[in-house]
């Protein structure tokens, strides 16, 4: 079982490098004009899409709440895997991604990676301070933003989600942009961290209602914070009602 495991894994990785290849030249369009920064979600989206296709993963995108296309939001999912990134880009709402600097260091994905979205070195604080002007301009410019709240992949017991990090909530309040709890219940299992092989489990990403932050201040962001991960948890635990928390 493990064979095949490690087979359809390498296929998924190859799956991946071409459609990589496919859309590296749609995608330097938003790159070259920066007007143009919608068509990152709609590349993404067909990129993911595609993804999921090829490989034979079923998907689910359930929305709580319609979201308004001409509004702004901030997406904050839990985060156990690395398809969670496509996983996302499955979104209907445009966004660009706020992730850890490491993408910048595969070739040539990490160049188009760094100019198309926001990058975060968690380790020095020049670097987060940096990604956190770099984000609120990003608002101020009419994106939308998806950050993984829990600043990586940490958890050592999925689906229990670790403290979450400031920097989605200090950018909402910061911004009066709505945010929007993410569950993604089911991807530790389809690729976990270790052993990082493939497993078919059908994908589903589940968009809560937005939360209206209007007239909050920083001092609010801890309750913010809480109440993000309660509806977050709450999720991951009726989604996994066997897994350990």
């Amino acid at each position: 079982m493990n064979f095949l495991r490690k087979v359809y894994t390498v296929y998924g990785m190859l799956i991946f490098g071409l459609l990589f290849l496919v859309f590296f030249f749609p995608l330097l369009i938003p790159i070259v004009f920066k007007k143009q920064f919608r068509l990152i979600g709609v590349f993404n989206r067909w990129w993911a899409k595609s993804l999921f296709f090829l490989i034979g993963i079923p998907i689910k995108v359930e929305y709580r709440q319609s979201l308004d296309p001409k509004k702004q939001y901030v997406f904050a999912p839990n985060h156990f895997s690395f398809i969670d990134i496509p996983t996302m880009g499955l979104n209907s709402h445009n966004t660009i991604f706020v992730g850890k600097s490491e993408m910048e260091t595969v070739p040539l994905f990490g160049w188009m990676y760094k100019n198309l979205h926001i990058t975060v070195d968690r380790t020095k604080l020049k670097s987060m301070y940096s990604t956190l002007v770099k984000s609120l301009q990003a608002l101020d410019e009419g994106k939308s933003l998806t950050i993984f709240i829990e600043g990586g992949i940490y958890t050592d017991q999925p689906p229990k989600m670790v403290r979450l990090k400031d920097g989605a909530f200090r950018a909402s309040i910061e911004k009066q942009i709505p945010i929007v709890p993410v569950t993604i219940p089911h991807n530790w299992i389809l690729l976990p961290v270790e052993p990082m092989l493939l497993h078919w489990t059908p994908t589903k990403v589940i968009f809560h209602e937005p939360i209206d932050v209007t007239g909050m201040t920083l001092n609010d962001m801890n309750s913010l914070k809480e109440k993000v991960y309660q509806v977050i948890d709450d999720e991951l635990r009726k989604q996994n009602p066997n897994a350990s928390f």
